[in-house]
């Protein structure tokens, strides 16, 4: 997997992807979201990988649109900015799809679209230095293609307010409207990852994939008869199927679980 854009290394069970255009803050270009798309899409099919680790490389986690790419967009028409529109959030969709957990390492700001990719991430941990902002408003556009996965991990009314006022805002309040799992220092970021990278390992690969669709299929829902009906039928799966008998034998006979290997 060779990249323009990115860097990319399997180390034991955990593949780390890396922003890698220090030089614009990471900004997003069409390569670079193509490139993106394409790596969970990859990753998403692979067996060896249990967890995936976003990280980015210079000051900045990233800092949304590469402005020379935004000025090709003032040139385009309503086709290809719809076209283009489309490339992002299916990229989007491809880092919060991928079956496999993705802890976003963010090491710097992250501004706009920066946001966007963070939030499609499972677990986010940052250094307590990091600011975030959504951006857009003051350009004149709105974040709309990151906006279901921002309205997810910020919550409705932090949305409501920062998607308008265009603030930027510092890591601890990140933290506490949960955008940001956890908020450590510089010195603490790499060991705080792959702690939870290999938390995430000592699992049942299955489960894991299950447990990270079941809360995207479950949030929001109505509590209704269906939902009650689904969840049941899901937990009667995992208990008939190959991890699960094993996961309980190994648990009775007090010995590691075949997956940890």
């Amino acid at each position: 997997m060779q990249y323009e854009t990115l860097k990319f290394e399997v180390v034991g069970q955990v593949a780390t992807l890396t922003l890698n255009r220090p030089d614009v803050r990471n900004a997003f270009n069409e390569t670079m979201i193509a490139e993106l798309t394409s790596a969970f899409t990859a990753l998403d099919a692979r067996d060896d990988v249990r967890a995936v680790v976003l990280a980015a490389n210079g000051k900045a986690f990233c800092a949304g649109a590469d402005l020379n790419w935004m000025k090709q967009m003032a040139g385009y028409s309503d086709d290809e900015n719809r076209a283009d529109a489309m490339r992002l959030a299916n990229m989007l969709a491809a880092v919060y799809r991928c079956n496999k957990p993705v802890i976003a390492r963010v090491q710097g700001d992250a501004y706009a679209g920066g946001m966007g990719l963070i939030s499609a991430c499972d677990i986010v941990v940052a250094v307590d230095s990091a600011h975030f902002c959504l951006s857009e408003a003051r350009l004149g556009l709105i974040p709309a293609t990151i906006a279901p996965y921002v309205i997810r991990a910020l919550g409705e009314q932090a949305a409501r307010r920062y998607f308008v006022t265009a603030e930027a805002f510092d890591c601890a309040t990140a933290w506490r409207l949960g955008l940001v799992s956890e908020a450590v220092s510089a010195a603490q970021l790499d060991a705080s990852v792959a702690q939870l990278a290999q938390t995430l390992c000592a699992n049942g690969p299955q489960a894991v994939q299950a447990c990270k669709r079941l809360v995207q299929d479950v949030a929001g829902r109505e509590l209704n008869d269906a939902l009650i009906e689904d969840t049941a039928a899901r937990i009667a799966r995992t208990r008939a199927g190959a991890e699960g008998r094993e996961g309980i034998a190994s648990f009775l006979d007090k010995r590691a679980p075949s997956w940890r290997g």
